[in-house]
Formats: structure tokens, sequence, C-alpha cells
């Protein structure tokens, strides 16, 4: 692939409004860009979703930087690559740290895709023209302002509602949306806000033709999602607790979920998450893209990876103004009629703004290979 240099810039981007959820509340998203630059000169862009504190995950910005720069980059430069499907292999002594590898290999996907004059969705073998979306909501001072925002993003066409949930604004929240819109395609997230002492009130939610739970035990659990799920009706939806293929496979086996949430930086990169979509194919498992915050770059490379066959569910892959006053791609990420267009441009489809990325970057290295 001919790379010549990577550069880390560690980012910095207001969010419109603060986004809440069972841990915590978010304002800003600090995140880091990766750019990888051929000898010709192109650029392929990835972005690491870890965030400041360890509260998604173990992870964390200052941790995936560290990755990184002392351990992933040297890896990568210690002989040449041919496909960026061989990085997991040469990635797999560092244990752990998914985030900072699928930042380090996304960016070499979109690189290889522009090598290839071909579009990343293309080159990993997806062939929707178009993908469904969502949007997430999070946990709102009252039920009329997620009414209103709820109306809000219906409007816009948005295809599914998740709504953040944890104890004290869960069932009777549900309940309120529900007599509102009694007929939208409607999910919960609980970010592993319950343990299985709250399986009779989780129980209740039964009662409101979810399309799923996400996440609602601890975020390694696999073994009392299982028991959860026999006594409940709605799917359960795993995100945190899978970090690979094999964690999926388990997971099925178990009966632990019936849905699966695919989020690139957590299974640490697109090669992964293409095995997990497979296994799930293979499984009759339906799949969907849940989002992280991501940037333009992020939501370019979601974008791609939705395009795949079995994300037969509307994922999280919001449009740009759902979050940003402005973003760090041309053109900005458009929902229509809720829908995103597959890019067929040459990688990730979407033009990184290098005024716009310059003015949200707090920090940048450059490292030769």
């Amino acid at each position: 692939m001919n790379i010549r240099n990577i550069t880390l810039r560690h980012m910095s981007m207001p969010l419109l409004k603060p986004f809440t959820t069972s841990f915590g509340t978010l304002k800003d998203r600090e995140f880091i860009v990766v750019e990888v630059t051929d000898a010709e000169g192109r650029s392929g862009w990835g972005e690491s979703v870890a965030f400041v504190e360890p509260s998604y995950n173990e992870e964390t910005l200052k941790g995936n930087w560290h990755l990184l720069e002392k351990f992933l980059i040297p890896l990568l430069s210690a002989e040449e690559i041919g496909h960026p499907a061989e990085l997991a292999e040469r990635f797999s002594p560092i244990r752990g740290n998914r985030m900072a590898k699928a930042a380090l290999e996304t960016a070499c996907w979109d690189l290889y895709a522009k090598q290839q004059g071909r579009s990343l969705a293309s080159v990993i073998g997806a062939a929707k023209t178009s993908i469904e979306v969502g949007v997430s909501i999070g946990i709102q001072a009252s039920l009329e302002q997620l009414l209103e925002m709820i109306e809000q993003r219906l409007q816009a066409g948005y295809k599914r509602m998740k709504i953040k949930i944890m104890p004290g604004w869960d069932v009777d929240i549900v309940d309120g949306v529900r007599q509102k819109y009694p007929d939208i395609p409607l999910m919960v997230d609980a970010n592993s806000a319950y343990t299985l002492a709250d399986v009779d009130h989780l129980r209740r939610l039964d009662d409101y033709q979810l399309m799923m739970i996400e996440q609602p035990l601890a975020h390694d659990d696999i073994v009392d999602h299982c028991e959860l799920q026999r006594q409940l009706h709605t799917p359960i939806c795993l995100d945190e607790s899978i970090h690979s293929a094999d964690d999926a496979r388990k997971a099925i086996e178990l009966g632990s979920c019936q849905i699966i949430n695919i989020k690139t930086g957590r299974v640490g990169g697109l090669t992964e998450a293409i095995k997990l979509h497979n296994l799930c194919m293979e499984r009759k498992i339906p799949v969907w893209c849940g989002g992280m915050f991501e940037s333009g770059i992020g939501r370019a490379h979601n974008i791609a990876l939705s395009a795949l066959s079995n994300f037969t569910l509307p994922g999280d892959t919001a449009a740009s103004s759902n979050y940003w006053e402005e973003d760090i791609v041309d053109p900005a990420v458009i929902v229509r009629d809720g829908r995103i267009d597959v890019p067929e441009g040459p990688g990730i489809g979407y033009i990184v703004n290098p005024e716009r990325l310059a003015k949200y970057t707090l920090h940048c290295e450059v490292f030769e290979v």
C-alpha cells in the first residue's frame, strides 16, 4: 500500500445539545482522527471513538493515542502491507484496545479503496445504494421534551426511534411515548443500567411492542442476558458485550440475544465487523450499526458497513446536523426520508475539509513509516 506517514490529530467538537445516557452527559466530543498517506499523496481517514473517560468501555482517548504512537504505528511500519485485512493479524499481539486498532485499520481501508479507485462499500462487498437510518435520543428533562424531540425526528423522516433509559426513566416514559405514538418503530437502550434483580420491572416493557431492549445488563455479560432473554418476549440486543465474532457466536449459542449492534470501533475494525456480520447472517441474527457520536469520518465508515446485506435494521447513523453545527467532511452527511445514500466515490466518498479539520484540532503529530 506504500504508506509513507501517519498523522494523529486530537480533535474537539462541541455538540449542538448535551446528550445524556445512564452513564453521564456529553457536551463536547473529543476524539482522534487518523490520516494515513501513501507515496502518491493520497490520504485514508479513520477515527477513534474512545471517550475521554472510560465510561462506555475501558478505553480512553489518551490511552488510544499512546497505543497508536508506541505500539500500533510501529507494528504497521515493521513491514509493508498489501491489504488492510492483514492488520487484524498484525495487531493481534496487542490485547484489547480495539478502538485504537480500528482507528488505524479503518484509515488503511479508506486508503486502500482510494488506491483501487473504488468506493469503500464496494471494496468490502456491500451492494446497497442507500441505507435506512434511525436516531438515538438521550435522556431528557421531562417526558414533554422527549415527545417534542421525537416529533422533530419523525418530521425529519427517521425510520425508528431509540430512547435511552435508566432506573427512574424507563417504563413510565415508554408508556408516555406509546400513548402518543402507538405505532412508531421504537426501541430502548439501557447502557448496562440494570441487573437480574430488575427482571420483573423490565418484563413490564413487554407490553409496549418494542423492537428491542439494547444492553440492559452488565457491559461484559452474556450469561445473565441469557436468563433475562428467557423471561422476556421483547428481543434483547447486545452492544457492549460483543467485542468479536467469537463473542457473538457464544452469545447466540447461549440464547443471550436475538439482535446484535455492530460498532466498528468496539470490535477492532472493519475486518472483524465484516466477520461478525457474516456470522450473524449465517445464524439468522439481524444486525444494525450503532453510533458513537462520530464526526463525518467515522460516520462515513458506518455508512459503508451498513450497506452490507444483513444490516436489516435501521442504525444510528443520523445526519451530521443532528449533532454538529458544522462537520469536518464535505458534503455533510444528509438524511432524506429516513435514508442516507451510500457514496459511490473512491474510499469513504466524503472529502475532509482542511480548514474545519484545523479549526477543531487541539494537537497534531506526524509519524513517518
